[in-house]
C-alpha cells in the first residue's frame, strides 16, 4: 500500500502536497501508526485500516511536523492534532493545508486573479507563426554560456546538442537537436552520432557538446577550460542564450522552433517593463551553507538572480495581485500556490521531455544545483502546460479540496495483480478545521493547534499528549532551512515581515538537522526531553527513521536514552518516493524506514545485555528481512543495515545507563557489520535457511 502511494504522493495524499517540502513521509504509514498507537493490544491493525475508526479523545503531537502528514492523518481519524516546526515555511504550508476553506470563495478568487492578470502575463509568452497567426509558447529553452579564457568567444555549455528526449526512449527514440553551426532544430534518433542540419547542411554529432563533465572546449580555438572556475572569475552569475521554444499550435499540437529575433525582442521588452516596477521582487542575499554553496560558487549572490527578467516581471505582476486579496485565509492559500509555482519557474529548472511532466523542478537533487540548460516555462500556463500557476491550481489546490472533502484510502486488488488498486471512501472525517494559534484556544475546543518555533521548548502542559508521532530530521548535510529560504523570501515579500517572517532567513541555531554528531544529538535530545515532559506516562513516542552511517544511529540512541525513553518495538516500512533523484543516484539506496516505538524508561525494566548479536538481534532482524523477501522485495545492504541497527538499538536502549549502552554499541561495531553482511548476503537463500554464519560472536 505504501509503495503504491509513493509513486504518486501528490495524487494519493494531495492535502499535504500543496507545496514543496523535503522527505515527505507516506500518509498510509502514518494512518496505520496512528491507529496502532491507540488500538487495544492484539488488535488487527490491517483490518482497522479499512474501517471508519474514530479517536475523538486522542491528542497527537508532532514536534517535527514538516508537511503535516501526521496531522492530516490524525484529523481524518477524529483525534486532536498538535503540530510544531521550527521552519516558518513548513508552518505556513501546513496551516494552509489544514485550515477550513470555502471552495466557492477560492474559485471566485482564482477567476478574479485570472481576469486581472492572466492575459498580461500570457502576452510575454507569445510567438508569431509563419502564416502570421499568434500562438502560445509553452517553454523557452536556454543554455548557459561562458567566455573562453583564451579567445573570449562565448561557449554554449551543452553537454549534448540533443535538448529534448522522450521519457520512454526505447519506444519513442525521436529527439530534438539544435545545430551548433546555425541554431536550426532537427528531429534525430536519440542514439544518433552524426546528422546533417536541414538548414545549413553542415554535419555534427548530436550526442556531443562543448561541455564535458566539469570542463568545456571552445569550438572556436579548441582551448579547454574548467567551467566553474571560469564563471567564478567573472564575479557575475553566468549568462544565458535563448536558442529554442516549444509552441502550442492552434490545433493543439506542439512544435519545436528555433529562437528568433522576435523572441529576443519580447524578452527585452519584459526586461524594460521589470526595470520600471517598484519593489518588484525580494532582494535578499543567499547565505553560505552546504546546500547553497554550489549556487554561490556560480556567483549567484541573491535569490532573485535565480530567475530571468521575464520570470521576475510576471512573478511580480502575480504577486502584486495576490497581495490585494482581502481575506487572509484566501491570501495565504494563493500565496502558497504562488510559492509552489516558484519551484518550476526559475532558471534552475530543466526539461524532462515528452511523455511526462515537462518541467524538472529545481530541487530534484536536494541541492541548489545550477542548471546548464535551464527551461523557462509559461508562468500562467495553458491546459497543456506543466508547472504553471493555472495548472498547479487545478492539480494541487482543487485536488486537495476534493480530497479534504472526501478522503480515500488505497486498497490493493490481489485479483488484478500487485499494482492494481482501488480507492476506498467513507473511512475518514473531512480535513479542515479552525486552527488555533495558541494552546488556550486549542484547549477551548479547536481541533488543530499549530505553532512555529523550537520544539525543545513549547507551551504545552505536562502530560497532555496521548501519543507523539513524528519523523525527525536526519543527521546529515541536507539543511531544509537553507533550501526553504528560496520560498520564504517570496512569501515574506507578499505577506509582510511580521510574525514568523520577521527574519529574512528561516535558518536557526536551534535546528536539529546538523552534520555534527554532538550538535545533532544535543538538539534532538532537547526535543525528546520536551516530548517526555508533554507525553502522558503511559503514552507512546513513535517515529520513522533511517540512516546509512553508524553515527546516525548512535546519535538517536544517545538522544532517546538521555531524554528518558527506551525502544519497545522496531518495524521496517516503505520509505518515501520511489523515484526520488537522490535515491536513484545512490550506490546502496535506502528504500525503507524503521518505525521506532518508545515508552518512558520509567515504565520499562532495564537489563544488562550481553552483546549476543547472533542470539538476540539476528533472529528478529532475519525474520523481518525474510518477510520482505517473501513479499518480493530485494533489499540493499543499507536496507538490511537499518533493520539490524533498529533491533540492536531496541536491546541497547534498555541498558541501565546511556554510557553503558553507547560503550557496548561502539565495542561491537565490527561484529554488527559482519551480521549485516551475512543477512544481506543471504538474500539468495531460501527464507528460514540461513547460510554459513560469518563472524559469530
Amino acid at each position: 500500500m505504501a509503495e503504491t502511494e509513493s509513486w504518486r504522493k501528490e495524487i494519493n495524499r494531495p492535502t499535504t502536497h500543496i507545496h514543496k517540502w523535503w522527505a515527505q513521509r507516506l500518509g498510509t504509514v502514518f494512518r496505520a501508526m496512528t491507529i496502532g498507537a491507540f488500538a487495544p493490544s492484539g488488535a488487527d491493525i490491517f483490518d482497522l485500516f479499512y474501517k471508519p475508526v474514530r479517536i475523538p479523545g486522542g491528542n497527537v503531537f508532532d514536534p517535527f511536523m514538516g508537511s503535516g502528514t501526521t496531522l492530516a492523518e490524525t484529523v481524518k481519524l477524529g483525534a486532536k492534532a498538535i503540530g510544531r516546526d521550527i521552519n516558518p515555511v513548513a508552518h505556513f504550508l501546513v496551516k494552509c493545508a489544514l485550515s477550513v476553506h470555502d471552495r466557492k470563495a477560492i474559485l471566485e478568487t482564482f477567476r478574479a486573479i485570472e481576469r486581472d492578470v492572466a492575459d498580461k502575463i500570457r502576452s510575454y509568452y507569445r510567438a508569431t507563426l509563419p502564416d502570421g497567426t499568434q500562438a502560445d509558447v509553452l517553454y523557452y529553452f536556454w543554455v548557459k554560456t561562458a567566455d573562453c579564457p583564451s579567445c573570449a568567444t562565448p561557449v554554449d555549455l551543452f553537454s549534448s546538442q540533443i535538448f529534448a528526449r522522450h521519457a520512454y526512449q526505447k519506444r519513442f527514440p525521436q529527439a530534438q537537436a539544435v545545430c551548433p553551426h546555425c541554431g536550426g532544430i532537427d528531429e534525430v534518433h536519440v542514439d544518433c552520432r552524426e546528422t546533417r542540419c536541414s538548414c545549413c547542411k553542415k554535419t555534427f554529432d548530436p550526442n556531443a557538446g562543448p561541455a564535458n563533465g566539469q570542463g568545456a572546449a571552445c569550438p572556436a580555438c579548441e582551448h579547454t577550460f574548467p567551467i566553474a572556475k571560469t564563471i567564478r572569475a567573472t564575479s557575475n552569475p553566468p549568462a544565458h542564450r535563448l536558442y529554442a521554444k516549444l509552441i502550442l499550435l492552434p490545433d493543439g499540437r506542439k512544435a519545436y522552433h528555433p529562437a528568433t529575433d522576435e523572441d529576443r525582442s519580447l524578452y527585452a521588452r519584459a526586461a524594460r517593463a521589470l526595470a520600471k516596477r517598484k519593489n518588484a521582487y525580494p532582494i535578499v542575499a543567499i547565505e553560505p551553507g552546504y546546500n547553497t554553496n554550489q549556487a554561490l560558487g556560480y556567483n549567484y549572490r541573491h535569490w532573485h538572480e535565480m530567475f530571468g527578467a521575464r520570470q521576475l516581471l510576471c512573478l511580480s505582476i502575480l504577486a502584486d495581485r495576490i497581495r490585494e486579496v482581502s481575506d487572509p485565509v484566501l491570501r495565504d492559500l494563493f500565496t502558497c500556490l504562488f510559492s509552489g509555482a516558484l519551484e518550476f519557474n526559475n532558471m534552475f529548472a530543466s526539461y524532462k521531455g515528452e511523455g511526462t511532466g515537462a518541467v524538472r523542478h529545481m530541487f530534484a537533487h536536494h541541492i541548489l544545483k545550477p542548471e546548464r540548460v535551464p527551461l523557462e516555462a509559461n508562468l500562467w500556463g495553458t491546459d497543456k502546460s506543466s508547472g504553471s500557476f493555472s495548472t498547479m491550481f487545478e492539480g494541487r489546490i482543487r485536488r486537495a479540496l476534493d480530497y479534504a472533502d472526501d478522503p480515500f484510502e488505497l486498497r490493493l486488488d490481489p485479483d488484478q495483480g500487485k499494482k492494481s488498486t482501488a480507492k476506498v471512501y467513507g473511512l475518514s472525517e473531512k480535513i479542515g478545521a479552525p486552527v488555533a494559534d495558541d494552546y488556550a484556544a486549542f484547549a477551548c475546543g479547536r481541533r488543530v493547534y499549530l505553532s512555529c518555533g523550537d520544539s525543545g521548548s513549547t507551551d504545552l502542559p505536562g502530560r497532555s499528549a496521548d501519543v507523539v508521532l513524528t519523523d525527525p530530521p536526519f543527521f546529515d548535510n541536507v539543511h531544509y532551512s537553507q533550501l526553504a529560504d528560496f520560498f520564504h523570501v517570496w512569501q515574506r515579500h507578499i505577506l509582510g515581515d511580521d510574525g514568523h517572517r520577521a527574519a529574512d532567513s528561516t535558518r536557526s541555531d536551534r535546528e536539529v538537522q546538523n552534520a555534527k554528531a554532538e550538535d545533532f544529538t544535543n538538539r534532538l535530545a532537547a526535543v525528546w526531553e520536551e516530548t517526555h515532559r508533554v507525553l502522558k506516562d503511559d503514552g507512546l513516542l513513535a517515529f520513522t527513521y533511517h540512516h546509512s552511517r553508524p553515527e546516525g544511529w548512535r546519535c538517536v540512541l544517545q538522544a532517546l536514552m538521555q531524554a528518558g525513553f527506551g525502544i519497545t518495538a522496531a518495524h521496517p516500512i516503505k520509505a518515501e518516493m520511489s523515484v526520488a533523484m537522490p535515491k536513484q543516484q545512490a550506490k546502496e539506496p535506502i528504500d525503507l524506514d524503521i518505525i521506532i516505538v518508545c515508552r518512558k524508561r520509567s515504565r520499562l525494566e532495564t537489563h544488562r545485555w550481553n552483546g549476543d548479536l547472533w542470539g538476540t538481534v539476528a533472529p528478529p532482524a532475519q525474520a523481518q528481512v525474510n518477510r520482505l523477501r517473501v513479499a518480493g522485495r530485494r533489499l540493499s545492504r543499507n536496507d538490511v543495515r537499518i533493520i539490524v541497527m533498529a533491533q540492536l538499538l531496541r536491546h541497547l536502549s534498555r541498558s541501565p545507563t546511556p554510557d553503558s549502552a553507547l560503550h557496548l554499541l561502539d565495542s561491537i561495531n565490527g561484529d554488527t557489520e559482519a551480521l549485516i553482511d551475512r543477512i544481506h548476503g543471504g538474500q539468495n537463500e531460501q527464507p528460514g535457511k540461513p547460510g554459513k554464519r560469518k563472524g559469530a560472536v
